[in-house]
């Protein structure tokens, strides 16, 4: 069905028919720029700086965001990547027909080339006074809503748009209009680049796993579940880089690290998207307690290179990174929380009974696993705001991590934890193949075949462990949360270009 245009995009269709029919190309093939706006402004402060008399001439490019027509002159700014500038237009120099021909074709929204020289106005801004001028390309939609601003003491409107539901669904329209959107995306991308510099720095090699795997598993979650039409064969997204990771071990590649996507066929909340960023690093001959060593300094180095400081306000809470974190050994954390000692309860039916008895409904039939992480996620999580590790696991919730000596049934993991959120997760990782495909039938027997946190066989993963896999730390976190904390936001949407929606009919 063809798109029912609005008012105001016919109008701007008709212009765009009329620009062809007198010989203007409203989406030119060639654009051309010498400076962007801050390089523009740069070069004008430093020749104004030195006192010399040089003209700055550049050729800008960039999207309308506000114009002030007065009489044989107007005021226009755009925007580019680098941030906004002021544009003077005066029939004088352009010629009348020109100066109408910009105020009555060009919109808020539209792209535009303008060429000429730098100067400062009365009121202070430095500004390109316009030679020549054209469009680059026309927008046919309006930018969403507009806001008055004063600039130069006089009252402009400019695109602005709020509404977090449209903000979403329409992110490219997000990013045009508000500059701080743009803004927590460049600090994503510094967030990244520092990761990479770290693990770099200290000997990690960055590779790439398969996306779609034969069997699932690394972690706790629901697949996605797809199909390879000529092998018919059903494959997973994965949920996980952990069992391709480590069987780099197993050839020797003693430090690796991937940064890349995983998908889990969960529910979505302000801290869940079934579509998320995440790091995982291996580490030969490492522990858990060196991991916790390292990944303080990790966070450290990320905070020094994106913020400039290791401090930062996340929803109202002053948070520092500087090492060392806070440690809390789970068993600990939840009898001092709850009351409820999980290592008296080592049966699912024991702890959902010393559950009810503290007041806590459980879920019906529950595993135990699950019991102990709605616990942690109800009574421990939401008060750990400061940087706190709480570690030594359940050994029933981790069949990937190493027990502790002389402890069979608690296991060597932590998880990290900022702003009252999980960040982090991370074990000596089991390197025992046959302890490993114990669990993986204990896991199998113990949870339905549905069940999120049941664990499949994997008989290729137990094959390469079969062939020695050195002691060896592994580390996994959440980017997305990690942004989220390094931008203050309280949303996973907010951090990610195109979190997923429930689909809706377009109006």
């Amino acid at each position: 069905m063809a798109r029912e245009y609005s008012p105001l995009e016919k109008i701007r269709l008709e212009k765009i028919e009329s620009l062809r029919a007198r010989g203007i190309e409203p989406y030119p093939t060639r654009a051309r720029r010498t400076h962007t706006s801050r390089e523009a402004i740069q070069a004008f402060e430093a020749v104004e700086a030195r006192g010399e008399e040089t003209k700055v001439e550049v050729t800008l490019a960039g999207r309308l965001r506000a114009v002030r027509p007065m009489g044989k002159i107007t005021f226009a700014h755009i925007e580019d990547g680098d941030g906004r500038v002021q544009l003077f237009f005066r029939a004088n120099d352009l010629g009348e027909e020109k100066l109408k021909f910009f105020n009555r074709d060009f919109d808020l929204g539209d792209f535009i080339q303008a060429e000429g020289y730098m100067f400062r106005t009365r009121a202070g801004e430095v500004t390109l006074w316009v030679q020549d001028f054209r469009m680059l390309a026309k927008a046919i939609t309006p930018l969403p809503a507009a806001k008055d601003e004063v600039v130069d003491g006089e009252v402009i409107s400019h695109a602005v748009l709020s509404d977090p539901e449209t903000r979403f669904r329409q992110r490219y329209a997000d990013l045009a209009v508000n500059p701080e959107v743009r803004d927590i995306f460049r600090r994503r991308a510094a967030i990244l680049r520092a990761l990479r510099e770290f693990l770099d720095a200290r000997g990690f090699l960055e590779v790439e796993t398969p996306i779609l795997q034969p069997i699932y598993g690394g972690a706790a979650a629901k697949p996605f579940i797809t199909h390879h039409n000529q092998l018919k064969q059903d494959l997973y997204l994965r949920i996980s880089f952990e069992l391709y990771l480590k069987r780099l071990l197993v050839g020797n590649l003693e430090r690796v690290y991937e940064i890349g996507r995983d998908f889990r066929n969960e529910g979505v909340s302000f801290k869940h998207n079934p579509e998320f960023t995440q790091l995982e690093f291996y580490w030969a001959y490492a522990d858990y307690e060196q991991v916790m060593a390292l990944t303080e300094e990790m966070l450290a180095y990320v905070a020094d290179r994106v913020l400039g400081k290791r401090t930062f306000t996340y929803q109202g809470q002053e948070i520092s990174l500087e090492p060392p974190w806070k440690r809390i050994e789970l068993r600990q954390g939840l009898l001092d929380a709850t009351g409820i000692d999980i290592q008296q309860h080592p049966t699912a039916e024991s702890l959902a009974e010393a559950m009810r008895a503290a007041g806590i409904e459980p879920k019906p039939g529950a595993a135990r696993g699950k019991l102990i992480d709605a616990l942690i996620s109800t009574y421990l999580e939401p008060r750990l705001i400061q940087p706190t590790f709480l570690y030594n696991y359940p050994r029933d919730i981790s069949p990937l991590a190493k027990s502790l000596p002389g402890d069979p049934q608690t296991v060597e993991r932590f998880e990290g934890f900022i702003g009252g959120m999980e960040l982090c997760n991370a074990f000596t990782e089991l390197n025992d193949p046959l302890d490993q495909e114990a669990r993986f039938l204990e896991m199998g027997r113990d949870y339905d075949v549905e069940d999120e946190e049941r664990h499949p066989m994997d008989e290729d993963y137990l094959r390469a462990m079969r062939y020695g896999m050195p002691p060896n730390g592994g580390f996994g976190m959440g980017i997305d949360r990690l942004t989220m904390l390094l931008t203050d936001k309280h949303s996973i949407r907010e951090v990610i270009l195109f979190p997923h929606l429930r689909s809706r009919e377009e109006e």
